[in-house]
């Protein structure tokens, strides 16, 4: 019995890592710019996220570490009435600056293009390979 609830606790309480972060009703109304030009942005502020990234003497996925800063960044951004975030730097010990700023429907950052789409003129990137749409 004792030996099975040794094994046990340290698995609940690795599982229990995530539990409470939740991306709330606001936060879902929140965009990430990971490369956006949010220039047309009205800036709101700043938001130090922080979770655990480590375990004890375990490091945790790095990619849930920063699903979970993303999740309370856009959590904690729409509290200050933002609708759009972009990582001002890359998580570092469980922690990550994120800016927020409100860009409206017209001032969402656009995805950085390098070409044009395809079928106006695109030329291939650099690669030397072009994607064309599938008809359906």
């Amino acid at each position: 019995m004792r030996k099975t609830l040794l094994l046990l606790v340290p698995t609940v309480l690795l599982g229990a890592c995530t539990w409470g972060i939740t991306l709330d009703e606001a936060g879902r109304r929140v965009r990430t710019a990971w490369g956006g030009d949010v220039s047309a942005c009205r800036d709101m502020g700043k938001v130090t996220v922080s979770v655990m990234s480590r375990v004890g003497p375990v490091d945790r996925n790095d990619i849930k570490v920063r699903d979970e800063l993303e999740v309370m960044a856009r959590n904690e951004a729409a509290k200050l009435g933002a609708d759009t975030i972009k990582p001002l730097a890359e998580p570092s010990e469980g922690s990550q600056p994120w800016g927020a700023y409100q860009c409206g429907a017209r001032g969402a950052p656009a995805p950085a293009r390098t070409t044009a789409p395809a079928g106006q003129g695109s030329t291939p990137p650099s690669g030397g390979t072009q994607t064309f749409p599938v008809k359906g």
